[in-house]
């Protein structure tokens, strides 16, 4: 399938920005599940200082602000072409190495109730196990926008009943690696149905499992990623993927606005 994408950030701000720096993960690679035709990035009240590729292998751009703004934008736009491989994505792992993969972090620390989640997937085939574990976080967790805020950790969403993708990957990944498997964290794009404009990007967990490699898991909608989904960067949880990030300094107040648009 062949998808085009839009993803604009636009910042505003009551006074004129004397300095900010933004790190962006928005570029995606050609690998085992999509082929990258065409990508640009697009820069307003900003300009490049690097781009590099982190110990996960995202490509990772630095942008300062230029002059005293009072806007900026990003935007980010291209065309891929995806292919649906069951959510398999296969052994390649980058630089980090896999035990990396099974430290927990801030966001996925392990709990009573993760253990629960870990016992209640069961014994068998590691495709079975991680299959009912999706099923049991679609169950217990909600999807509610707005229920949690980008520094919520698996254990409080999982405590509270609702969350967001982001939320759903991090219970997923910080189950996963209770039961055994490497797991990491994946943002990306997914073309949904009926609608083209969108208010954020997606996420979703994938599991390490012997003989097939990575393998995808999207709790929020219970399957495992398809030729709908483009990934754009991986870690081991959001803070190691977030498609954008930054500091600055001063008093500006800041007014954010995000418009994204995924469509065949």
């Amino acid at each position: 399938m062949r998808l085009k994408i839009t993803h604009r950030t636009e910042y505003a701000y009551d006074t004129p920005l004397h300095y900010a720096l933004q790190r962006l993960r928005l570029n995606p690679a050609s690998g085992p599940t999509q082929k990258v035709l065409s990508w640009g990035l697009d820069i307003e009240g900003g300009r490049e200082e690097v781009c590099f590729t982190d110990q996960f292998e995202n490509e990772t751009r630095l942008i300062s602000v230029e002059g005293a703004p009072h806007r900026m934008v990003v935007q980010v736009s291209g065309e891929v072409d995806t292919l649906d491989t069951a959510g398999v994505y296969g052994t390649r792992c980058g630089f980090a190495p896999l035990w990396l993969f099974c430290r927990e972090t801030a966001l996925t620390k392990p709990s009573e109730g993760i253990a629960e989640l870990a016992g209640l997937a069961g014994e068998g085939a590691d495709l079975d196990r991680l299959h009912r574990l999706m099923a049991l976080i679609r169950e217990r967790v909600s999807y509610v926008s707005g229920a949690t805020s980008t520094d919520t950790s698996a254990e409080d969403a999982l405590a509270l009943g609702a969350g967001v993708c982001q939320d759903h990957s991090h219970i997923f990944a910080a189950t996963a690696r209770a039961m055994g498997y490497p797991a990491r964290y994946v943002s990306g794009y997914l073309m949904m149905e009926g609608t083209v404009e969108q208010t954020a990007s997606h996420a979703w967990a994938e599991a390490f499992v012997p003989k097939l490699g990575w393998v995808g898991f999207d709790a929020s909608n219970g399957i495992c990623p398809d030729e709908r989904y483009v990934r754009i960067a991986v870690g081991r949880d959001y803070q190691d993927a977030m498609p954008i990030s930054g500091i600055r300094l001063g008093q500006a107040e800041e007014r954010l606005a995000v418009a994204i648009t995924v469509e065949q």
